[in-house]
């Protein structure tokens, strides 16, 4: 792929990311004053239950019902959460955010069990899809966001009093109460909308690390808002590439990016600002060797452990493949993965599909695995080496309606084969207008049989 193909992938979700990191470190700053750094988790968790909940009642996810539906149900924690903080509260705030987190967290793998394809839920859930977004969803959010961004910019005053100096802000008359629920319900709008591309853990990083940094640099609001964003559109930037270039993760990524940054601003404060910075470097070097030395050690016992498992294991096979009666095991050790009857095991097929030269083998391991992982793995081999019949087993995947995750994974791709565009919306149900002319218009194109 071209850079300017690369380009035009990873751009919506580059600016996504920008959009969040801009309103997020904003909030985040609230957060750190208020010493609530775990409502955010716990907003986004309810968030994911109620689209959840709403799937399983029949609501499409990713849906405008059910992002509303969702909404309802932050809405609800947000009174709860108003309701928590009192003048005389003989438990702490945190405690009752922990504890909402921890319930919606349990209802949520309750429900995870009755929904179809539960564990690719729960990853898009944590992780979200934010190298996949679509132009249309960077406009929703940014259309939210600018309300949000209004809406906090006309009242400022009050939002950061009450952050700041709750006391404060009662003795000038302020309804604490009020103003503590239209703060949560405005942060239960971005991250409700937010969660849907990021997932949960990506936000609450885009939430607390650029806030983090951006106060251990400065005290000043405009300063720490302008910190904030750079360092997180930094981290992010970085994040993006290495997940694209590694071929891994893109959530994860970007979070480890933030621990990187975290790690580097900290470590660069804290030699800039001692008294004698000969000896912080030295701390500091001294530091990073240990933790360096530990991780190593960690690392070899591990492998150490790990082999001598193995070979125990190995030896066990082998003795049992030797015995009478066990010829059909030792015939398999010519091919690892591969069963009597020629079914491939699911733990070897990454293995079994980059030896895999013949697409017609390719379309029987398709057959073979129901699994929406396994399939999608399928589909982008067999595009790797024909065209024609990788598009063909990419519209028999997309016609099941497979996760969206793995939908937008396979269409990506696809298009990426592809002399033009498909125009495939995700989104959609396969029988939908759009899909239904992409789908001809790619059968057309590349001569395959409807």
């Amino acid at each position: 792929m071209n850079a300017a193909s690369v380009l035009q992938l990873m751009l919506p979700s580059f600016c996504l990311c920008v959009l969040m990191v801009g309103m997020l470190s904003y909030l985040g700053i609230h957060v750190i004053k208020r010493e609530i750094i775990f409502v955010d988790l716990a907003l986004a968790q309810i968030a994911a239950l109620g689209a959840l909940l709403g799937f399983l009642l029949g609501i499409p996810l990713h849906t405008q019902a059910s992002f509303w539906f969702s909404v309802a149900l932050t809405a609800i924690a947000a009174a709860v959460f108003t309701l928590s903080r009192t003048r005389e509260s003989r438990v702490p705030q945190e405690a009752v955010i922990g504890l909402v987190y921890a319930i919606a967290a349990a209802a949520a793998i309750i429900l995870i069990d009755k929904a179809p394809h539960g564990a690719e839920h729960i990853k898009d859930i944590l992780t979200g899809s934010i190298l996949w977004v679509k132009w249309p969803t960077v406009q929703a959010v940014a259309l939210v966001y600018l309300v949000i961004g209004i809406f906090h910019f006309v009242f400022r005053r009050p939002f950061l009093l009450i952050s700041d100096d709750p006391e404060a802000a009662r003795a000038h008359g302020l309804n604490v109460g009020l103003w503590d629920f239209l703060f949560y319900l405005s942060f239960g709008f971005v991250i409700t909308i937010s969660v849907g591309s990021a997932g949960v853990l990506l936000v609450f990083v885009f939430l607390v690390a650029p806030a983090v940094m951006a106060t251990l640099i400065t005290d000043r609001l405009i300063y720490q808002l302008l910190f904030g964003w750079a360092l997180g559109v930094l981290a992010t930037i970085t994040g993006l590439v290495v997940s694209y270039v590694a071929d891994l993760s893109s959530g994860p990524l970007v979070i480890g990016a933030y621990a990187v940054a975290l790690v580097a601003v900290s470590a660069i404060l804290f030699n800039v600002r001692a008294s004698n910075r000969a000896k912080a470097l030295k701390q500091t070097g001294a530091i990073a060797l240990a933790f360096a030395l530990c991780l190593a050690l960690l690392v070899g016992v591990g492998r150490a452990v790990g082999a001598r498992l193995k070979g125990a294991l190995h030896s066990h096979a082998h003795t049992a493949a030797v015995e009478p009666g066990h010829a059909a095991a030792e015939a398999r050790d010519d091919a690892p993965g591969i069963h009597a009857s020629g079914e491939v095991s699911p733990e070897d097929l990454p293995a079994v599909l980059a030896e895999t030269r013949d697409v017609a083998r390719l379309a029987d391991l398709f057959d073979q695995f129901p699994e929406p992982q396994a399939r999608a793995d399928v589909v982008l081999r067999s595009l790797e080496l024909d065209t024609a019949a990788g598009a063909a087993l990419a519209l028999r995947f997309l016609a099941e309606q497979p996760p969206l995750f793995f939908a937008e994974t396979v269409v990506n791709q696809l298009d990426a084969h592809l002399p033009n565009p498909s125009g495939f919306d995700v989104s959609q149900p396969f029988d939908a207008a759009v899909n239904q002319e992409a789908a001809a218009r790619i059968t057309s194109e590349l001569g395959l049989r409807r």
